[in-house]
């Protein structure tokens, strides 16, 4: 089953995004469904307020240009509002627990809480503590909405995801995380190639591998041969000191025209969450070619979260 016979339901069971672990492949498909059908009727000029009168918080531990922009567009298109809070602007910047937190922003009339932060503890315990629906928006472990929006992206370009190869270079990062377990589920094949030294963590590739078509390797011809999407993520994260140590490993990761040309397809695509270090992950001529879906990638960040938050946040959720 892919996402062109799948028949959505309007609602999933999770209260909470707070990683795709947690979400079953038809979930998924829910939000999926529910992202190309919203997105469809924005682009119709259909206007949509079924999240009239309702107000996201948005908590931001790491600065971000697409996760806020785009969850505060998604609230104000579906009727709704987004209040920003910066940790620097926030008790949480001067040790406030986040059990506290979470019940302070339960009682204040919020109806939901996305946090962009580092700790997976810290979204897990914003969720325990409080009442109202959790997004994780970025952790250190896992990035769901953006896996989501190149999801997304990837249906539109072929039109399906089961079957489809994806090859991730690089860091074995929260990206690389995200999408074993989506791609996995989804019944795609998910190669993660990088040098040993930074491959994913050893317990989410087990659970990935045991949901699907998950392989780890260093040899990089072996790597993307064959990937019908090859995607990449900066060597060094927000909040991470350059290494060069790090750097001179993950160098020959690099995606440039020579790498792309290894997949054996002239229909290959390129993805990156961006922001994108050219010169460094990925050539100009890569990231600026035809084969570049990247804005497509984070023009949907808006259309898949609008989903989401429309499933959480909207009357017909199940609670």
């Amino acid at each position: 089953m892919d996402i062109t016979n799948y028949s959505p339901k309007g609602r999933i069971q999770n209260k909470h995004l707070l990683t795709l672990k947690d979400y079953s492949r038809e979930e998924i498909y829910e939000i999926l469904s529910l992202a190309l059908k919203t997105k469809k009727e924005y682009k119709s000029g259909i206007k949509n307020d079924e999240l009239s009168g309702k107000t996201l918080a948005m908590i931001f531990m790491k600065s971000s240009t697409r996760t806020r922009l785009s969850f505060e567009m998604a609230m104000r298109q579906t009727g709704g509002g987004a209040i920003f809070l910066n940790a620097n602007d926030t008790q949480l910047g001067r040790n406030e627990s986040i059990s506290d937190t979470a019940k302070v922003i339960s009682r204040m009339g919020i109806d939901g809480i996305m946090i962009r932060t580092y700790g997976q503890n810290d979204v897990e315990e914003l969720a325990a503590c409080g009442s109202v629906p959790v997004v994780n928006g970025l952790t250190d472990l896992y990035h769901p909405c953006q896996v989501l929006a190149d999801l997304l992206t990837a249906y539109e370009h072929f039109g399906k995801l089961a079957g489809l190869k994806l090859a991730y270079l690089g860091d074995g990062n929260n990206m690389a995380h995200s999408y074993m377990i989506a791609g996995a589920k989804l019944g795609m094949d998910v190669n993660i190639v990088c040098p040993k030294e930074y491959a994913p963590l050893s317990e989410i590739t087990e659970y990935a591998k045991s949901l699907g078509s998950v392989k780890i390797t260093s040899d990089i011809r072996a790597g993307v041969d064959g990937a019908d999407i090859v995607c990449t993520d900066v060597f060094f994260s927000m909040g991470q000191a350059k290494d060069p140590k790090k750097e001179a490993l993950l160098t020959p990761y690099q995606v440039n025209a020579a790498l792309m040309k290894k997949t054996g397809k002239s229909s290959s695509v390129f993805m990156h969450c961006l922001p994108a270090h050219r010169g460094e992950e990925v050539t100009a001529d890569v990231i600026d070619g035809r084969q570049s879906l990247v804005f497509e990638e984070a023009e949907n960040r808006l259309h898949a979260q609008k989903a989401v938050l429309l499933l959480l946040l909207g009357e017909n959720r199940i609670k």
